[in-house]
């Protein structure tokens, strides 16, 4: 499986995902249809269905599903959050193909960056909140 199209010269469109600590660099080039993640195939990248669906939620509302090859590479987080950082980046990639297609990805939230990542540990807690169990003797 190749990693980018025949030509390198050819278009295409740029977008960067982010999830919590993943990150996704998403290229569109248009025409094809396949979605490859480091290489590798994005059933095999992505195991679980949910994870590839919600990868691929911004093409299927833009009715662009099958037009665009999508070469991306992910590093960071585990594999739910490649998911979302792909969605993120993958949104971004249309919104650079055809800026009218703002209004329709804001709408269904697809622009917005999900800003929850993990809260510190803190001093004299086993984890962030998790107190040490109470010993009453």
């Amino acid at each position: 499986m190749t990693t980018r199209p025949a030509s390198s010269e050819q278009q295409y469109f740029y977008g960067t995902g982010k999830r919590k600590s993943a990150v996704a660099q998403v290229r569109l080039y248009p025409g094809g249809g396949e979605v490859v993640v480091n290489g590798r195939s994005l059933e095999q990248a992505l195991p679980w269905v949910t994870w590839q669906s919600a990868a691929l939620e911004p093409l299927q509302v833009t009715d662009n599903l099958g037009k665009f090859t999508v070469v991306a590479k992910c590093h960071g987080g585990g594999l739910a959050a490649w998911g979302d950082a792909l969605r993120h980046g993958i949104a971004r990639g249309l919104l650079a193909f055809d800026p009218n297609l703002r209004k329709l990805l804001r709408s269904h939230g697809m622009l917005t960056r999900d800003a929850r990542i993990k809260e510190r540990k803190k001093y004299g807690l086993k984890r962030a909140r998790r107190a040490p169990q109470y010993t009453k003797r």
